[in-house]
């Protein structure tokens, strides 16, 4: 056994997730949305351009374009990510904005807490780690029920760091 391969109880990850947000129609749906759109805008503006309003088209053209852009958009806020990384000696939060800047966060795993806001209808609605006077909510892209599936698992794996 090579001792300097081996990692200490304390250095074993107790939890390891990485999140980010859900988008249900991916690039080759949306391609084929862009086609269908067109498709019908064009069917659309051609009697508009027969009947002798032509500008009519370069606004069926503007809704494409809007349409085209918006996706993009949103697609870019989906390239964002939240790690969260535990071990029974130190809990790593990371978020990775959809522009590629990381920005970390460190806590103790005897000493943070979950916070977790629930809505009786709804179900978990916000989920936060705060120590000592300092607070970040995580997991803010994700669903009532998905919020609430992680904070489960992340409290009983809080739970087993403690143990040690």
């Amino acid at each position: 056994m090579d001792s300097a391969n081996s990692k200490t109880p304390l250095e074993e990850p107790v939890f390891d997730a990485v999140l980010y947000p859900h988008r249900s129609l991916g690039p080759r749906g949306f391609r084929n949305l862009l086609i269908v759109v067109g498709c019908f805008s064009t069917m659309l503006s051609i009697p508009f351009y027969l009947m002798g309003a032509w500008p009519v088209v370069g606004f069926f053209g503007i809704d494409i374009a809007l349409l085209y852009l918006m996706f993009k958009i949103n697609y870019r806020g989906a390239r964002l990510r939240e790690h969260v990384f535990m071990t029974p000696a130190r809990l790593l939060f990371s978020r990775i904005d959809p522009r590629g800047r990381r920005r970390d966060w460190n806590f103790n795993p005897r000493w943070v807490r979950l916070e977790r806001e629930e809505h009786e209808e709804f179900g978990t609605m916000r989920l936060a780690l705060a120590q000592q006077g300092r607070e970040v909510e995580i997991a803010r892209f994700l669903g009532a029920h998905e919020k609430g599936e992680f904070a489960d698992a992340f409290t009983q794996a809080l739970h087993t760091a403690r143990r040690g």
